[in-house]
């Protein structure tokens, strides 16, 4: 079974390499939706694949870290990475280039990431991503899958290969909460007191 979170944030980027001018000569923005699709084989206690307030914590909060952010290709232009640095208080180093496409397979680890280091409470399944869509306009769409994720075609992504500004990582809950995904540390969902006995 699968469900959709969607997800909403502004960011600013250039697209280096690829084949319009605007794109890659000049800095612009996007008003970006991202739909996380997760699958599970089972449903939990409350009969869900995964509840959707479980989403409005570490996932939303790297999620929402792109917000009114810029985001740049590590291999960029020095002299560029260091005016996003000095003339942007939210910015974020990506070890590939910031387009819808690369933008997909960064959520889907995300999510992945966090999903793989969280110790569910509520008799949840074998709950992973199972797509990430991220729409850069009304027209057009990047959708990646599993199989896109760790392509060394595509780039390499760890979590070491990204870095979030000092602004952005003050604004989290948890400032520590990167590293302590870095450090494969568990993050622990709310235990559940079940209202209605579950059939075994």
């Amino acid at each position: 079974m699968l469900i959709r979170k969607l997800f909403k944030f502004e960011n600013a980027h250039v697209v280096r390499n690829c084949t319009s001018d605007r794109c890659k000569r000049s800095i612009h923005g996007h008003s970006y939706k991202v739909e996380l699709i997760l699958k599970a084989s089972k449903l939990d206690h409350g009969q869900m694949v995964y509840d959707f307030g479980l989403l409005k914590g570490v996932i939303k909060e790297l999620f929402d870290s792109f917000d009114h952010a810029i985001c740049f290709w590590n291999q960029d232009d020095a002299e560029y990475i260091q005016a996003c640095k000095k003339f942007s208080a939210r910015w974020i180093s990506l070890p590939v280039s910031p387009s819808a496409e690369q933008f997909s397979r960064i959520f889907f680890f995300l999510a992945q990431q966090v999903l793989k280091s969280t110790k569910t409470q509520n008799g949840e399944g074998d709950v992973d991503v199972y797509s990430v869509i991220v729409h850069e306009t009304d027209t057009g769409y990047a959708q990646s899958f599993s199989e896109d994720i760790q392509n060394e075609q595509m780039g390499m992504l760890t979590l070491d290969s990204m870095e979030f500004s000092a602004q952005i990582q003050q604004e989290w809950s948890d400032m520590m909460m990167y590293d302590k995904l870095k450090r494969g540390e568990f993050f622990h969902n709310p235990n559940v007191e079940l209202q209605v006995k579950v059939p075994s």
